[in-house]
């Protein structure tokens, strides 16, 4: 494996200087621990490819927990201008808008005590998972899918799956403007149409939590956070329906603009002109993998609450399950940022990458405006996860991003050959954590040594200052496909 330079910029950001067709330095924010986990794939080498983008502009960014993806690395966050650059599908990735809500609770940890293994056997019970077809609401026709693909959570509030506050508590309020259903293949539309309401399989989960430990109380107060909570986080994305379309845009990009792609240094970063037809349709079809997703998340949000109905004998009302928030952490987005003095309109490419804006963005739900975005980092069936709060400084350092997760460090297959299913399942139980799954292989896959370490992870956002921490989360109840 080629031998990348790297400059130390300061005690956790370095750079790979610009060098051959690089149009920009590369950044990649790290400790000295989590870049030596980044060294052992070609994280570093894709870094400095994305670099070759048209219309890239400084710094493309690689987060701490960065790993080799498809071109692009997970953990990466690149600006493309809005006049002279391209979109890049493989930049955003096939699970379109796959993300993390997390759904908050009046129940304290004593409350569940005795109640974990009714729930979590409630939960997968309820809550289709795994590969394939799966669906709360039923097989959707080709036009209600459409409905769904252009409304998002619009849709499920008008068919009794959402409250208005559920809008109100999620990133572009549920829906994101631009959809285009013609803009997406029949085939993509087939693979999605009984997949609305599930979780599919890989590294998607619902899981239990409690608030284990609070770092800042104004902001946890803010956001109806309080020590022994018990909430419940959603990891799921657009199943087959962005994959596909990630898949047909892929193809037809790699055809049409040949030029282009032969002038980058790999070919999984195809690209389009940000005005050809190509960029613009890809990106109509993804704003409705974008919806179908963030609808996705809504339905099982809901089914969870009637879960927690039933276990618990009070309404989801009573139990106080209402959403913290929901964000996208597979997305391209069109937004301002400040550029060596400028306001410039840029494509946002976020590929594992999780936004972090502060207090004051319009982007930002007005329940949120006045203390900073939500920033909801999920990480491994044994360990939990993390609140943060986006931040100024991410602004300035990664166009309003930080890290998505705690990142993987060893590949699936590897994995299923290290931990065996029973093992991990007795293992975590002995430690209070109640694991279902729909497949032996998706829970060796996902075994907690086959990602970086979460907590290095979200201490060098917080001490970088891309996300400032909130509250730590444990796990309780995990249901897998």
């Amino acid at each position: 494996m080629a031998e990348i330079e790297l400059k130390r910029i300061s005690e956790y950001i370095w750079e790979i200087p610009q060098t051959g067709g690089m149009r920009v330095p590369a950044r990649v924010f790290a400790s000295e621990k989590l870049l030596e986990k980044i060294k052992e794939d070609e994280t570093l080498i894709q870094a400095r490819n994305m670099a070759y983008l048209p219309g890239v502009h400084s710094p493309v960014c690689v987060l701490p927990d960065a790993h080799q993806g498809y071109g692009f690395p997970v953990g990466g966050v690149a600006a493309l201008d809005a006049e002279k650059g391209v979109i890049s599908p493989g930049a955003i990735g096939f699970d379109i808008n796959c993300g993390v809500r997390v759904c908050k609770t009046n129940l304290k940890y004593d409350d569940l005590k005795g109640k974990e293994q009714i729930l979590v056997d409630t939960l997968f019970s309820e809550i289709p998972t795994g590969i394939g077809e799966g669906s709360i609401v039923g097989k959707l026709s080709k036009d209600e899918l459409d409905k769904v693909a252009v409304q998002g959570v619009q849709w499920a509030l008008r068919h009794g799956y959402a409250v208005e506050g559920d809008l109100e508590h999620c990133e572009d309020n549920g829906v994101r403007p631009g959809a285009d259903p013609d803009a997406v293949s029949t085939e993509a539309k087939e693979r999605a149409q009984k997949q609305l309401g599930s979780l599919g399989s890989g590294n998607h989960f619902l899981e239990v939590q409690r608030v284990a430990e609070i770092f800042d109380e104004r902001v946890a107060q803010e956001f109806g956070l309080f020590k022994d909570q018990i909430v419940v986080m959603i990891h799921c994305g657009s199943r087959g329906y962005g994959h596909q379309i990630c898949t047909d845009y892929l193809r037809l990009i790699e055809k049409e603009h040949r030029d282009l792609l032969n002038s980058l240094p790999d070919r999984q970063l195809a690209c389009a002109p940000v005005h050809s037809k190509l960029a613009q349709d890809y990106y109509a079809a993804m704003n409705c993998a974008i919806n179908f997703a963030w609808c996705n998340r809504q339905i099982i949000m809901h089914k969870a609450r009637e879960c927690f109905e039933k276990v618990f004998r009070a309404s989801w009302r009573e139990l106080g399950m209402h959403l913290l928030y929901d964000v996208a952490h597979n997305i391209g987005k069109r937004e301002t940022h400040r550029i060596n003095g400028k306001e410039i309109e840029v494509y946002v490419h976020r590929k594992g990458a999780t936004r972090a804006f502060p207090p004051g963005r319009r982007e930002v739900p007005e329940a949120y405006r006045h203390v900073g975005q939500p920033i909801i980092i999920p990480g491994s069936m044994g360990t939990g996860g993390y609140i943060l709060v986006g931040t100024e400084v991410a602004m300035r350092q990664t166009f309003g991003s930080t890290a998505h997760g705690a990142g993987r460090v060893m590949s699936r297959t590897k994995a299923t050959k290290e931990y065996r299913a029973d093992n991990l399942v007795a293992e975590l139980r002995e430690r209070g954590i109640y694991v279902r799954g729909q497949s032996r292989a998706t829970i060796a896959e996902e075994a907690p040594g086959a990602y970086k370490d979460l907590d290095e992870v979200v201490r060098v956002s917080h001490e970088v200052g891309i996300g400032r921490k909130v509250a730590k989360l444990l796990p309780i109840c995990n249901i897998k496909g």
